[in-house]
């Protein structure tokens, strides 16, 4: 893998660079930092008129092919982007979801009509996307949905629970995972539905998080309708859909957040240096590992990615996307058990006396980090992964 910058590289890192910090000036300034893990509430408004910024100056969509409004960048040309981005502290997207999963599935799998009514909106962040595929008794396990879609008429209408939905209370549309076939099981008889969330049949509950926001939400299907041609994909085929949307999360904005990582990691040290806590052996030992680990994890990254490039890995088939996510989950986490570390008595105190309680940025980082080995699939799962389809063993027995 050669990670030597080609000419069209600097000078394309140059230009996000440029405009950054010609953009990130004045109103949108008072933005930087905003709307992490755990801070999605932070100025949602003010980061969707950013967003919307990002999209008139053609910064959104930057992989998908030109023909569907992207910019059909390089895989190595995005993470430049998303570094430069986390370097520049701009405010966290609010379109994730939309861009870096659902559009690439509508590419490969939707119909014309599905592409011409969704990417633009999705590439001008006018509409914005939830994921429904968790569910209260299925968690990971994706083939063990039971929220059930009936055809009646020109409309599917969908009866069920999913939950941890993150930013469904934002959301206009939720791409959703249902059993269409009566008496299937697992993988069989599910389809892919896209089903807007602001109507009567559906209930959105946000979910309280000990860092006192709630990004994560219970969503609840009761005859919620939409049309009969929103199915991606045939019916009953949308487990090939949903295998397909995974592999196109491959981690090139995650390996810009190891640059927010690592901004993160120079605190805790700023702060170890600031009550003495560094000269403390253990403490500079722990401190000086996450450095070498994080560089190593980047390094990883970059080499998975290339192996997705050149069609040598997949998202699971090579277990590159699972190892990556157990490596940095695993890595952050350790991070905010440090971070607490290093504060001390003083990390068990709260800031101020707003209701219920105001965090320092290590008190949150440390107890959000707690659920990266959860979300995006759990540290279970991803061995599961690489157990089974990597390395061949025998598949975990089912009760």
């Amino acid at each position: 893998m050669d990670l030597t910058e080609s000419a069209a590289d600097r000078a394309f890192r140059d230009e996000v660079r440029t405009w950054l910090a010609e953009h990130l000036v004045g109103e949108w300034c008072d933005l930087q930092g905003l709307g992490g893990p755990g801070r999605d509430h932070e100025a949602f408004e003010e980061r969707l008129a950013w967003n919307r910024l990002l999209a008139e100056h053609g910064w959104t969509c930057l992989g998908w092919p030109e023909e569907y409004g992207g910019r059909g960048l390089s895989l190595w040309q995005q993470v430049i982007f998303h570094e430069e981005y986390a370097r520049a502290d701009a405010p966290h997207g609010v379109n994730h979801l939309g861009e870096t999963l659902l559009g690439p599935t509508l590419i490969a799998f939707g119909s014309d009509a599905q592409k011409e009514r969704f990417l633009p909106r999705i590439r001008a962040v006018e509409e914005l996307w939830a994921q429904g595929y968790s569910e209260p008794d299925a968690g990971s396990d994706l083939a063990n949905v039971q929220t059930k879609a009936r055809l009646e008429g020109d409309e599917w209408l969908v009866d069920g629970q999913k939950v941890w939905t993150s930013n469904a209370h934002l959301s206009d549309w939720c791409f959703v995972i249902a059993r269409t076939e009566p008496g299937s099981t697992r993988h069989h008889g599910l389809s892919f539905l896209l089903v807007p969330l602001r109507q009567d049949g559906v209930e959105i509950r946000p979910i309280e998080q000990l860092t006192s926001g709630s990004e994560f939400n219970e969503v609840f299907f009761t005859g919620a309708r939409t049309s009969a041609d929103l199915v991606v994909g045939e019916p009953g085929q949308g487990w090939g859909v949903a295998m397909g949307l995974l592999g196109f999360e491959r981690g090139v904005s995650t390996l810009g957040q190891t640059v927010g990582f690592a901004r993160e990691l120079d605190d805790v040290v700023a702060r170890a240096r600031q009550n003495g806590s560094i000269d403390d052996p253990v403490v500079r030992d722990r401190l000086a590992r996450l450095k070498v680990e994080l560089s190593a994890i980047r390094s990883f990254a970059l080499r998975a990615l290339a192996l997705v490039e050149g069609g040598q890995d997949s998202a699971a088939g090579g277990g590159a996307g699972s190892i990556f996510k157990l490596a940095w989950a695993n890595w952050h986490r350790q991070l905010g058990e440090v971070a607490m570390d290093v504060a001390g008595a003083s990390g068990l105190l709260t800031q101020g006396t707003s209701t219920p309680y105001d965090l320092d940025e290590h008190q949150r980082l440390y107890l959000f980090s707690r659920s990266d080995t959860i979300y995006g699939g759990s540290d279970e799962v991803q061995k599961n992964i690489l157990a089974e389809r990597v390395l061949g063993l025998p598949k975990e027995p089912r009760g």
